[in-house]
């Protein structure tokens, strides 16, 4: 090589790296609501990512797809989301993750909040996940128990509450499993209202009222997380006490939340997926649990259903929406 071609490669090489670490990663987003829905949540997912040098319109490109209430659509979307060769998959809840998984056994999954991945199938454990998914649980059935003793604080002469859950959703059904169990610990009869349909979603409460319930626990899933506004104002209608998984859910006019921090699972995430497309394989990067959790009062709805706010419940909460 002449001396004049090997300096004007030398002069090159900046550019050559630059454009080489400029390369643009196409980050598959597999949803359960819209994006104006979830617009905290994945801004925290962006927030993560671009401290670590992944910037949206430059580095990274993200297709965001979500079943808005429909579980059913989960897998036709995970499909598309293939075929349009993704980089990497992000996940969030049990039915779109497992559904990612049925979709692709190569392309990596990073999951935001799955309640027991384990449990779903999607993971050996929670250790070594093993295959192709990784990321956060949400604990979501381990925090019955918590939520319960909240609503009793709030209602303490509740004697029976219903928990309003999904159960075709795998998680929905464990969560049930603890709620029976947490609330017969407190000497609370449980009642289970199983709604699936989101032309449905009123019914449930007509029954809880008719089977005489006196609070209510709402679970997160697909279809209550796109459905929240119309949940809370049914939850207002029949003056039932409602306790939610998500800080959403009090934004909207719901009575009280408690669950883990969602936009630190999402923020979490981006380190998995940086690490992933560093090179680390999926199966071998332990799934992390939440560390941080929430709880929210709403004061307008603690008037209108004409509750009282125990001082110390008040002391405990992370904020009172008005």
């Amino acid at each position: 090589m002449r001396r004049r071609d090997a300096i004007a490669l030398i002069g090159l090489a900046p550019f050559v790296a630059r454009a080489q670490a400029q390369r643009v990663v196409r980050v598959g987003v597999l949803e359960t609501t819209a994006l104006t829905q979830n617009m905290e949540n994945f801004q925290a997912f962006r927030k993560g990512m671009e401290e670590r040098r992944y910037v949206e319109g430059r580095s990274l490109e993200t297709l965001y797809r979500a079943a808005e209430g429909r579980t059913e659509r989960f897998f036709e979307l995970a499909i598309e989301l293939v075929r349009a060769k993704v980089d990497l998959l992000l996940t969030r809840g049990t039915p779109g993750t497992q559904a990612a998984k049925r979709a692709t056994a190569t392309i990596p999954i990073v999951m935001t909040a799955v309640a027991d991945p384990v449990e779903a199938g999607v993971a050996a454990s929670l250790a070594r996940p093993g295959g192709n998914v990784t990321g956060l649980t949400s604990a979501t059935a381990e925090l019955m128990p918590k939520r319960l003793e909240l609503l009793k604080a709030l209602v303490p002469a509740m004697t029976r509450v219903a928990n309003y859950a999904n159960l075709a959703n795998a998680a929905a059904a464990g969560a049930w499993k603890e709620f029976e169990i947490a609330a017969r610990t407190m000497q609370l009869e449980p009642l289970l209202l199983d709604v699936r349909d989101p032309e449905q979603i009123e019914a449930p409460f007509a029954e809880a009222m008719r089977q005489g319930a006196q609070g209510l626990v709402v679970g997160i899933e697909t279809l209550t997380q796109s459905n929240r506004k119309a949940i809370v104002d049914l939850a207002a209608k029949y003056r039932l006490p409602a306790m939610y998984a998500a800080r959403e859910f009090v934004e909207a006019g719901g009575l009280v939340s408690y669950g883990v921090n969602y936009p630190d699972l999402y923020y979490r995430a981006a380190g998995f997926v940086d690490r992933i497309l560093k090179g680390a394989a999926p199966g071998e990067l332990a799934i992390e649990r939440p560390s941080k959790f929430m709880f929210y009062l709403n004061r307008r709805a603690v008037h209108a259903l004409k509750l009282v706010i125990p001082p110390d419940l008040f002391l405990k909460s992370d904020g009172v929406v008005d």
